[in-house]
């Protein structure tokens, strides 16, 4: 297929569903009028003027306008168009931008990002794409966050619309308009490298990166990091007044919409995440990030970087150094989910390559060096009609080491040109001549069998640092691995202490309550030291006491009750017993009364057979009888 109509058959009618309009209006993109304007029928976009295309799938990651300065001066350097880029690698930039003004309290820095990223082409099958073209991926020996990107993304590009470019502070945040045509170029930009300056300025932010990752117990995630801007509404990507770390809350002027319930904030990272129904969804991070209620510190140092754009505005130079036809052989696999035409299924899986198993494309030496200086001074920001002169290369000493600059990059060739031999046309020679001669062929032939020598351990070195390579990757997902067990493991020690909290605070409230009813303490004569199994000794012990009190009140109560309730069978169980000693009546009272009432009828049955006479209406009181009297009575009495 030619290569016009490869790039005729990336594009087809947009296909935007009312879920997706849905969702757009839950994340508030459509409150301003003529924001954003879906597509009609037309087959290729066409936007109008101050209008760009995006898709769906950008928006959602982080994506809005205004663009922010570091996602326009990315586009700049790498010499790319935003439709260029892939979904997941728009949500790494949203992740790197947060991660740098929420987590590490600075602005977006060029030299970190160079220390982490690098970007290839995006091709399968020998087919390089110009619609998410480019994929930015973590290099291989760089330890970065797992973002959890889904394996494929489905029909993202199928889901374009035009969005419009807006003004901020009356200078215009703008990126290059749509050019459909463009082709995708690899530049000298996407294998730089932090010099050793950018390096040391940016190590401390590097270690924090690193103390975000592993501190037991505060692991930060990616999806942590998502989940955070997507729950605070603001857009990373979006150019802001104010840096996240001075967010405001709901009151924030840049946020976008009102908070997303639970349930759409899940459906939303679900979507853009690898996180199936079965994972939990992350509702916070375990380490506050920076904002307007929780400041900077005092002493914090806020990192400069020479932000990938030139001073002075927007220059559309960008170096080349080849074309994707030219690179006839690269040390990894690059494949993307196939793409078809306008007519293919809308099922097709369109994939993503992975960052992780990649090795990093060999960089290619430059041929020729423009400063600086000259393209400023110029004062133009169109390309140059006008050829680049070839220098040959001068030998000098070696140099301190300066910063990798994206906008003096050379151009830079696949390959070195051969120069075609001239032809021997040679004098008759003398016979010294001839000695000198076989000489020289001598050494030639000799020089020969070295190359040779030296390009067979050329190839077994090549074929090593390969299987190195190989090594490497297995060794680094082995290392990924090993820290997703240790995260695990380190969630499930949390649980087990709040676990372990919430036994001993039960263990300790049963305490309390036994010495609030029995009034009664105990100290362990040799505590463990240990919190749980000391209140769990100490439980035992009132326990036992328990035990033994039921079993005494147990014995009384059998005891006691025949003479209570004289003609009722006694209660097989304990709590039956109690329950007939706590009636409603005062048992003690009756008994008193029963035992008066036969104390009187005997006095009665006394007096009577003694035969004595006795005014009963008066024997009730006591202060008109006499004690010798009763005394008599029962002396009398005693015989019967």
């Amino acid at each position: 297929m030619a290569s016009e109509d490869l790039k005729l058959s990336e594009w087809e009618r947009s296909k935007i569903s009312n879920q997706d309009t849905n969702l757009l209006k839950k994340l508030g993109f459509l409150k301003k009028e003529k924001t954003l304007i879906f597509p009609g029928e037309e087959s290729f976009p066409i936007p109008g003027i101050g209008y760009r295309v995006t898709f769906i799938d950008h928006l959602i990651r982080g994506l809005s306008t205004p663009i922010h300065e570091f996602l326009r001066g990315l586009l700049f350097v790498y010499g790319l168009q935003l439709h260029q880029l892939t979904p997941n690698s728009i949500l790494h930039i949203s992740i790197f931008i947060t991660l740098c003004e929420c987590f590490l309290g600075t602005h977006p820095n060029w030299a970190l990002w160079k220390r982490i990223f690098l970007i290839r082409r995006n091709s399968s099958h020998n087919t390089a794409y110009n619609v998410g073209g480019v994929v930015i991926y973590v290099r291989p020996d760089v330890d970065y966050f797992d973002v959890k990107f889904p394996d494929s993304v489905q029909g993202w590009r199928k889901k374009w619309l035009y969005i419009r470019e807006e003004d901020i502070d009356s200078q215009e945040y703008n990126i290059a308009p749509f050019n459909g045509n463009e082709k995708i170029l690899r530049r000298w930009s996407w294998d730089a490298e932090a010099t050793v300056k950018e390096k040391s300025a940016t190590e401390a932010l590097m270690k924090r990166i690193h103390e975000l990752q592993n501190t037991r117990g505060k692991e930060l995630s990616g999806i942590q990091i998502t989940v955070y801007f997507l729950r605070f509404r603001v857009q990373p990507l979006q150019a802001r007044k104010n840096p996240l770390w001075m967010y405001d809350g709901d009151k924030d002027v840049n946020r976008v919409s009102k908070d997303l319930s639970v349930k759409d904030l899940e459906k939303l990272v679900r979507k853009i995440s690898s996180l199936s129904k079965k994972d939990a969804i992350p509702t916070s991070c375990r380490v506050e990030p920076y904002s307007g209620t929780n400041a900077l510190p005092q002493k914090h140092q806020i990192v400069s970087s020479l932000r990938p754009l030139p001073e002075g505005g927007e220059v559309e130079e960008r170096t080349v150094v080849t074309d994707d036809a030219q690179v006839t052989s690269r040390p990894e696999s690059e494949v993307a989910g196939s793409h078809k035409s306008a007519a293919s299924s809308e099922r097709e899986a369109e994939s993503e390559a992975s960052e992780s198993t990649h090795s990093i494309p060999s960089a290619v030496s430059p041929r020729n060096k423009r400063k600086r200086g000259d393209a400023e001074g110029s004062g133009t920001s169109k390309l140059s009609s006008s050829p680049v002169e070839e220098t040959a290369p001068e030998e000098t000493a070696p140099e301190e080491e300066e910063p990798f600059n994206a906008y003096d990059a050379a151009l830079v060739s696949s390959g070195d040109e051969e120069e075609e031999p001239a032809a021997n046309v040679t004098a008759p020679m003398s016979t010294s001549q001839t000695l000198a001669l076989k000489d020289t062929h001598q050494a030639l032939v000799t020089a020969n069998k070295r190359a040779d020598d030296l390009a067979i351990k050329l190839e077994k070195s090549e074929e090593a640092r390969k299987k190195a390579e190989k090594d490497a990757a297995s060794i680094e997902d082995l290392r990924k691995r090993l820290h997703k067990a240790e995260t695990a493991l380190s969630d499930k020690i949390t649980q087990q202490i709040a676990r372990e909290e919430n036994v001993i605070a039960r263990l300790e409230s049963q305490n309390r309550r036994f010495v609030r009813k029995m009034s009664q303490d105990f100290e362990l004569q040799k505590p463990e030291d240990d919190r749980l199994l000391d209140t769990l000794s100490l439980l035992e012990i009132h326990g036992d006491l328990v035990r033994r009190s039921i079993f005494d009140a147990q014995a009384a109560f059998s005891r006691l009750f025949p003479y209570f309730f004289p003609k009722k069978e006694q209660p097989g169980t304990f709590a039956a017993l109690t329950k007939c000693f706590v009636p409603e009546e005062d048992l003690g009272l009756a008994l008193r009364q029963e035992n008066l009432k036969i104390g009187i009828e005997g006095t009665i049955a006394l007096v009577a057979e003694s035969q004595q006479s006795v005014d009963w209406a008066k024997a009730g009181e006591t202060t008109k009888l006499k004690t010798e009297k009763w005394q008599a009575l029962i002396r009398a009495a005693k015989p019967h």
